[in-house]
């Protein structure tokens, strides 16, 4: 999913998670054999004893490692020593979304709106458009920062 971003292919990163997402994999509980709601570590093939079985499903880094790829990746708010940087690679069914992220003693209020196919990005914090696509900290800490994005 992460590496699908990157090159900005949203609509494949999704279908990724998609694909592993346990909630929508709830049909298959009972072959899973597991619950429904969490992610496992494996799930046993074809020419194992008990196919389909799925193994681990507490003890994994899956949850973990789909968090950075949903919000860092997909969603694009990704915290760095300058401040958030916010590059969101979505499909192209999204017509917007918003977040609310704390970083750093403050609440970043994020609005993201597709006016186009393409990954084109532009910023907008505080009412003023910015120069790249990392958002600030703010000298107040405790501020609310409203961020408009506009992916064209």
């Amino acid at each position: 999913m992460i590496a699908e971003t990157r090159v900005g292919r949203g609509d494949k990163a999704h279908d990724y998670y998609s694909r592993i997402n346990p909630s929508k994999l709830e049909d298959e509980s009972e072959l899973h054999r597991t619950e429904p709601y969490v992610y496992a570590q494996m799930i046993s093939g074809f020419e194992a004893v008990k196919e389909g079985e799925a193994k681990n499903s507490w003890l994994t880094g899956t949850a973990a490692w789909n968090y950075v790829a949903i919000t860092q990746n997909i969603l694009g708010i990704r915290p760095d020593f300058d401040g958030l940087h916010v590059e969101p690679i979505f499909p192209k069914t999204w017509m917007d979304f918003s977040v609310t992220r704390k970083f750093r003693g403050s609440t970043f209020e994020i609005s993201v709106k597709r006016t186009g196919p393409g990954n084109s990005i532009q910023l907008v914090v505080g009412g003023k458009p910015i120069e790249g696509l990392t958002v600030p900290i703010p000298a107040n800490s405790g501020s609310t920062v409203k961020v408009g994005v506009t992916v064209s």
